[in-house]
């Protein structure tokens, strides 16, 4: 089956926010591999623009709309279903395909909580105003969030962990882009 889908620009707000994993069931469902320990902003948007893999051929150039009919959670990964994709083959098709979403479409946040989107490149200093680093990564562990930082020390990479939670951040400012957290250099 050959799939056709509208080109489409890539806003400028556009944010990656996973990749299509490959077919999933026999009527046309596809596994989703997101980047974010809640996939809110995969399930908000009803058109993701995709771009092609970076390792796969794909059946597509440049960016294209998907519709989304249904996205859900299935036991410890999304699923998700499109319109003009009803087969196994033409799902698979899709494997590797990178998903964006306009940032404009993410659900509101409650007071104290974040995108991971929006924590990538904050600066981290500590109580005692020592940079622990800038985020580079968060990981998903389960029960809580680590940030991954990376500073340089005596012109060496360093790379610091330091859990995302209450007990260990006093304060993040998106707008000033810095977290503060009660955390030792020699941790």
């Amino acid at each position: 089956m050959e799939l056709d889908f509208e080109a489409a620009e890539l806003p400028a707000d556009a944010i990656e926010v996973g990749r299509i994993a490959g077919a999933w069931g026999i009527k046309g469902w596809f596994k989703v591999f997101t980047y974010s320990g809640d996939p809110e902003a995969v399930f908000s948007s009803k058109r993701w623009l995709l771009q092609p893999s970076l390792k796969n051929k794909s059946p597509f150039q440049g960016t294209v709309k998907l519709k989304i009919i249904e996205s859900k959670e299935h036991s410890d990964s999304i699923v998700a279903c499109a319109e003009g994709v009803s087969s196994p083959e033409s799902a698979d098709e899709l494997k590797g395909a990178r998903i964006f979403v306009p940032r404009s479409s993410f659900p509101s946040t409650a007071l104290d909580e974040y995108y991971w989107v929006d924590l990538i490149g904050l600066s981290v200093i500590n109580r005692e105003l020592q940079e622990l680093g800038t985020v580079i990564d968060l990981i998903s562990t389960g029960p809580q969030t680590v940030l991954v930082l990376t500073r340089l020390e005596s012109g060496k990479t360093v790379e610091t962990m330091v859990p995302f939670v209450g007990t260990y951040i006093d304060k993040v400012d998106i707008e000033s882009k810095l977290i503060v957290a009660d955390w030792g250099l020699d941790y």
